[in-house]
């Protein structure tokens, strides 16, 4: 199964971008300049890629890690839950009862498939019908 082909966007190994082709020299040539030109732009603003990556990596504190926090919850017994001031559901909907006189009850006719019984004869019928 391994084997099979997939869509790249299935591969855990990334997009890569592959070298790019041109149609003719000119076209490539144009991209060159266009390239170049960029990078200048960015050079005339001050900021260029690797100075960014550089500043934006200074700036970031070192993190620290420390463990002690996590063994001391695993020696307490119990650990209290975040207390957000929500009780729960506000309002539950109310159970829905039959509160008529027109049906008697329910009966079981075939393979527990439930009626409503509106008349003793009906119940009669269905206690007396021949089950097979």
């Amino acid at each position: 199964m391994s084997m099979h082909l997939h869509h790249p966007a299935l591969s855990l190994n990334g997009k890569r971008k592959g070298k790019t082709k041109f149609r003719n020299a000119a076209e490539a040539q144009r991209a060159r300049e266009l390239d170049a030109s960029w990078k200048e732009i960015l050079k005339a603003q001050g900021a260029t890629d690797e100075q960014r990556k550089r500043t934006r990596a200074m700036k970031a504190e070192p993190l620290q890690y420390n463990l002690s926090s996590v063994n001391d919850r695993a020696n307490t017994r119990h650990i209290p839950s975040l207390d957000t001031g929500h009780s729960g559901a506000l309002r539950t909907k109310d159970i829905p009862k039959y509160t008529g006189t027109k049906i008697l009850g329910i009966g079981t006719m075939h393979k527990s498939n439930a009626v409503p019984v509106f008349s003793s004869e009906e119940a009669h019928d269905i206690a007396t019908m021949r089950r097979g």
